[in-house]
């Protein structure tokens, strides 16, 4: 005798049912199609005539797991979309830097997938097995096995420190007991008041688990039951989309505002009032009203026409008073959100010509002052020479026919702390650059002084630049015109909707 015998967790008992979310008139696919599919990393043209080269060798005897994979193959080949998806290019690829040693994630590979599924299919009976004998406690099939959840469930309630108890007392009665049990048979004809055998040596082998085998019953059940919970998974998916998404998704701001301000005062006042609340009572009373409700004459009565029709009202009187109050209470911006945006005219002549003209040289979004970062490493003005080549921002549109010259040439330069410049409050208001030729520098004790010229480009001129105009600023010595002269012009923008382009 063996002192090991295998046997898979297979659902021998009824298959797994199909819920019904919708009712069963519903005239949707069972099943929803994507038209655009799913992105692949492989060619689905290549894969395929990978599988029509799977049947060269049709004519010679094959195995067992020759023909499940072919099988698998065939299965997964009806599933590729006809045409090939390749990646997006302009979609960025993420790289995972981390060790492979740790992270490992091959490709597509039809072989692998085949594998990967049929090994699946073969261990997830245990899934199943718990399932369905949920299903069957929670539908009172044996009214005794739900009654003692009941009182565990009260317990558990009632002192909520038994939860640490929980898991090993399922280790013990479900996985031990059972096993100990196996080992230790009764006799094949025993009377209902003979004790159960628990003393003397082991009269059967021990039972292990192991993978179902394939193209085996237990197999076939297995992808029975997949079948079915990948339905109930795209039914109830597919309903707690509907329920949910119009009341979350904005699509009527005003229902969706309203339900987020509840929500946000509901967590507000639980936040402060949580552990004033009687938490044991409200989770024995939900315990209690989830299993009721699965016995079967709740159920009669929950299937009844006019139950049915009761809590449809129900639901339309519960939607109607969020939407009436949302009209009456919520009032959403119907304007589009307007800003003013700038762009910065800049003027240029020679410095040593003192009465040339300034001549037109760039529309610029800065406005190149003196002591901007740009001007002190020397770089030049960045933007476009034509008024017409101004666009406005991104995701925004003019809402203004033209430009506008700013006539507060004082306030922009106060905001921006702009110095060294003369500015003009009346005609064009241009702000121009003044030229500081030299400054004599007294030294730290009063002896002696140095003459500070002005230098363009590196720390040092800048230094310098500054030193010049803080002592200009101070003592009022004479300047000049310098090099560069701008003013500003304002204009009007909009926001536009994401799927709308700018004008």
């Amino acid at each position: 005798m063996s002192n090991e015998q295998s046997e898979p967790f297979v659902n021998r008992d009824t298959p797994l049912p199909v819920v019904a979310v919708t009712g069963p008139d519903d005239s949707r696919p069972r099943t929803p199609t994507n038209d655009n599919g799913l992105r692949h990393r492989l060619s689905p043209s290549k894969l395929k005539d990978k599988l029509e080269s799977l049947g060269d060798n049709i004519g010679r005897p094959e195995s067992p797991s020759r023909v499940s994979d072919r099988m698998f193959s065939m299965l997964l080949s009806s599933v590729l979309p006809s045409q090939d998806l390749d990646d997006d290019e302009d979609e960025p690829q993420v790289k995972d830097r981390r060790s492979r040693k740790y992270v490992d994630r091959p490709n597509f590979s039809l072989p692998t997938m085949s594998s990967n599924f049929r090994r699946f299919n073969s261990r997830i009976g245990i899934a199943f097995v718990a399932q369905n004998r949920a299903i069957r406690l929670f539908t009172w099939r044996q009214p005794t096995q739900t009654v003692s959840f009941l009182l565990v469930y009260t317990f558990i309630c009632i002192d909520p420190t038994l939860v640490a108890v929980l898991p090993l007392a399922c280790c013990l009665f479900f996985v031990m007991v059972p096993a100990f049990l196996a080992r230790h048979p009764p006799p094949p004809t025993h009377l209902p008041t003979d004790l159960h055998p628990l003393t003397g040596p082991p009269l059967a082998a021990a039972r292990t688990v192991k993978p179902a085998p394939e193209l085996s019953k237990d197999f076939f059940r297995n992808m029975r039951d997949l079948q079915n919970a990948m339905e109930d998974f795209s039914r109830l998916h597919d309903a707690v989309l509907a329920f949910i998404t119009p009341l979350t998704n904005f699509s009527n701001e005003a229902l969706s505002s309203m339900l987020y301000i509840l929500l946000l005062c509901t967590s507000c006042l639980l936040f402060i009032s949580a552990h004033l609340l009687p938490w044991r009572f409200i989770f024995l009373a939900l315990g209690y009203t989830a299993t009721i409700i699965g016995h079967p004459s709740i159920q009669d009565l929950l299937t009844t026409p006019e139950t049915t029709t009761l809590l449809s009202e129900k639901e339309h009187e519960g939607r109607s008073l969020l939407l009436s109050l949302s009209k009456a209470d919520i009032e959403l911006e119907t304007t589009s959100e307007s800003r003013e945006v700038e762009i910065f005219e800049l003027q240029h002549r020679p410095l040593h010509d003192d009465l040339g003209e300034y001549e037109a040289y760039i529309f610029s979004p800065s406005p190149y002052a003196p002591l901007s970062p740009a001007r002190i490493a020397g770089d030049r003005p960045k933007g476009t020479p034509f008024f017409e080549d101004v666009q406005p921002p991104r995701g925004w549109r003019w809402a203004d026919k033209k430009w506008s010259l700013d006539l507060l040439s004082r306030e922009w330069v106060e905001e921006r702390c702009v110095t060294g410049v003369e500015v003009e409050i009346e005609g064009e208001r241009w702000v121009t650059d003044l030229h500081y030729e030299e400054l004599e520098d007294a030294s730290p004790r009063g002896k002696g002084k140095g003459r500070v010229k002005r230098k363009e480009g590196g720390a040092r001129g800048s230094d310098s630049e500054r030193e010049v105009l803080r002592r200009a600023w101070e003592k009022g010595r004479p300047s000049r015109k310098g090099e560069w002269r701008r003013r500003r012009w304002v204009r009007g923008v909009e926001r536009v909707p994401v799927n709308g382009g700018s004008e």
